[in-house]
Protein backbone atom coordinates (compact mmCIF):
# COMPACT_ATOMS: atom_id res chain seq x y z
CA UNK A 1 0.00 0.00 0.00
CA UNK A 2 1.22 3.52 -0.76
CA UNK A 3 0.24 6.91 0.56
CA UNK A 4 0.14 10.32 -1.04
CA UNK A 5 0.12 13.72 0.59
CA UNK A 6 -1.65 16.93 -0.38
CA UNK A 7 -0.27 19.84 1.62
CA UNK A 8 -1.75 23.31 2.18
CA UNK A 9 0.20 26.14 3.76
CA UNK A 10 -1.77 29.10 5.07
CA UNK A 11 -0.01 32.34 5.94
CA UNK A 12 -2.09 34.39 8.40
CA UNK A 13 -1.96 38.07 9.25
CA UNK A 14 -2.00 39.43 12.83
CA UNK A 15 -5.79 38.98 12.94
CA UNK A 16 -5.46 35.35 11.80
CA UNK A 17 -6.96 36.09 8.38
CA UNK A 18 -5.44 34.24 5.42
CA UNK A 19 -2.95 36.38 3.51
CA UNK A 20 -1.48 33.64 1.35
CA UNK A 21 -2.45 30.06 0.50
CA UNK A 22 -0.13 27.61 -1.23
CA UNK A 23 -0.51 23.92 -1.95
CA UNK A 24 1.35 20.98 -3.40
CA UNK A 25 0.37 17.39 -4.18
CA UNK A 26 2.94 14.58 -4.12
CA UNK A 27 1.50 12.50 -6.94
CA UNK A 28 1.01 15.34 -9.40
CA UNK A 29 3.13 17.03 -12.04
CA UNK A 30 3.60 19.98 -9.69
CA UNK A 31 7.27 20.77 -9.21
CA UNK A 32 6.73 23.30 -6.43
CA UNK A 33 4.07 24.81 -4.20
CA UNK A 34 1.46 26.77 -6.11
CA UNK A 35 -0.34 29.87 -4.84
CA UNK A 36 -4.11 30.09 -4.81
CA UNK A 37 -6.63 32.53 -3.38
CA UNK A 38 -9.24 30.14 -1.99
CA UNK A 39 -9.89 26.55 -0.97
CA UNK A 40 -13.02 24.61 -0.10
CA UNK A 41 -12.38 21.22 1.43
CA UNK A 42 -15.21 18.85 2.36
CA UNK A 43 -14.65 15.53 4.07
CA UNK A 44 -17.21 12.88 4.97
CA UNK A 45 -17.31 11.73 8.59
CA UNK A 46 -18.86 8.25 8.56
CA UNK A 47 -19.22 8.17 12.34
CA UNK A 48 -21.62 11.13 12.37
CA UNK A 49 -22.73 10.80 8.73
CA UNK A 50 -21.99 14.46 8.18
CA UNK A 51 -19.73 16.70 6.16
CA UNK A 52 -16.87 18.58 7.77
CA UNK A 53 -15.65 21.63 5.89
CA UNK A 54 -12.79 24.06 5.64
CA UNK A 55 -13.45 27.19 3.59
CA UNK A 56 -10.63 29.72 3.35
CA UNK A 57 -9.91 32.65 1.06
CA UNK A 58 -7.28 35.35 1.05
CA UNK A 59 -7.98 38.98 1.82
CA UNK A 60 -7.12 39.97 -1.75
CA UNK A 61 -9.65 37.67 -3.42
CA UNK A 62 -12.02 39.85 -5.39
CA UNK A 63 -15.82 39.46 -5.28
CA UNK A 64 -15.96 38.55 -9.00
CA UNK A 65 -13.32 35.88 -8.44
CA UNK A 66 -15.33 34.41 -5.54
CA UNK A 67 -18.48 34.30 -7.68
CA UNK A 68 -16.63 32.39 -10.41
CA UNK A 69 -15.05 30.11 -7.79
CA UNK A 70 -18.49 29.16 -6.42
CA UNK A 71 -19.90 28.65 -9.92
CA UNK A 72 -17.05 26.40 -11.03
CA UNK A 73 -17.15 24.47 -7.74
CA UNK A 74 -20.86 23.77 -8.20
CA UNK A 75 -20.22 22.65 -11.80
CA UNK A 76 -17.51 20.27 -10.65
CA UNK A 77 -19.88 18.87 -8.00
CA UNK A 78 -22.34 18.10 -10.80
CA UNK A 79 -19.63 16.17 -12.67
CA UNK A 80 -18.69 14.29 -9.51
CA UNK A 81 -22.33 13.40 -8.82
CA UNK A 82 -22.64 11.89 -12.27
CA UNK A 83 -19.28 10.12 -12.20
CA UNK A 84 -19.46 8.75 -8.65
CA UNK A 85 -23.02 7.44 -8.40
CA UNK A 86 -24.38 7.75 -11.94
CA UNK A 87 -27.04 10.28 -10.99
CA UNK A 88 -27.26 11.63 -14.55
CA UNK A 89 -30.64 13.36 -14.13
CA UNK A 90 -29.71 15.12 -10.89
CA UNK A 91 -26.31 16.09 -12.32
CA UNK A 92 -28.08 17.65 -15.31
CA UNK A 93 -30.47 19.47 -12.95
CA UNK A 94 -27.51 20.81 -10.98
CA UNK A 95 -25.87 22.01 -14.21
CA UNK A 96 -29.12 23.79 -15.09
CA UNK A 97 -29.06 25.46 -11.68
CA UNK A 98 -25.43 26.46 -12.28
CA UNK A 99 -26.48 28.26 -15.44
CA UNK A 100 -29.19 30.09 -13.49
CA UNK A 101 -26.68 30.84 -10.70
CA UNK A 102 -24.19 32.31 -13.19
CA UNK A 103 -26.86 34.46 -14.84
CA UNK A 104 -28.07 35.81 -11.48
CA UNK A 105 -24.50 36.63 -10.43
CA UNK A 106 -23.89 38.14 -13.87
CA UNK A 107 -20.73 36.12 -14.45
CA UNK A 108 -21.78 34.62 -17.78
CA UNK A 109 -23.49 36.07 -20.79
CA UNK A 110 -27.21 35.24 -21.06
CA UNK A 111 -28.17 33.02 -24.00
CA UNK A 112 -30.18 34.85 -26.69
Amino acid sequence: MTTSEIKFNITLDDNKLPEKITWVAEDSDMEREVSCKAIMISVWDPATESTLKIDLWTKDMQVDEMKKFFHQTLLSMSDTLKRSISEDKMAADLKDFCEHFAEKLEILQKKP
